[in-house]
């Protein structure tokens, strides 16, 4: 799964550097010269729906997604490790929801045909990346589902904000 891991890294970075190039271009072309690309907001946005749907199976991934978890962290390890699987199994069928949801709405859309209003591109191409990130984002719940079913953990990951302030304090006071 590294390969995986490293595709989502480089779709993420690749979506960034060109989302910052494309409106940089575009500014430079339009203070400076009084022209620009027509198609260049499109296209931005583009870039930004590849980086925010692969983003969010990522942050699963990377357990960067914030979540209310002090009273699960008092728990024992088993239950736990129960709560962590009952959240795990609601999140994929939330995911499942939004999948049907994204699929439905790119299979309208690729039925009516309709195209950018700067761009030569059917709508659906561009909004496939919804179930494709959503799909992506299941996978990634049913790995973790399986490191909590397996035991190789006892709880989901997520961003623990107050613990990153105060290392940030605290490396700040060192310093």
């Amino acid at each position: 799964m590294k390969i995986l891991d490293h595709l989502e890294e480089w779709i993420i970075a690749l979506m960034l550097a060109a989302m910052t190039g494309l409106t940089f271009v575009q500014v430079v072309m339009r203070y400076v010269f009084n022209s620009g690309f027509s198609w260049a907001l499109e296209l931005t946005t583009v870039f930004f729906a590849f980086m925010i749907f692969v983003g969010i199976s990522y942050g699963v991934r990377v357990g960067s997604h914030i979540g209310v978890d002090a009273l699960v962290k008092m728990m024992g390890h088993n239950t736990r490790r129960v709560v962590s699987i009952i959240a795990v199994l609601l999140s994929l069928l939330y995911v499942g929801f939004v999948l049907t949801g994204a699929t439905t709405y790119v299979l309208k859309m690729k039925e009516a045909g309709i195209e950018f209003e700067d761009m030569s591109i059917e709508r659906w191409q561009v909004l496939a990346v919804m179930p494709a990130g959503y799909l992506l984002t299941g996978f990634r719940f049913a790995q973790i589902l399986w490191g909590l079913v397996s035991g190789k953990t006892d709880s989901l990951r997520l961003a623990d904000e107050a613990a990153e302030a105060m290392k940030l304090k605290s490396d700040e006071a060192q310093s």
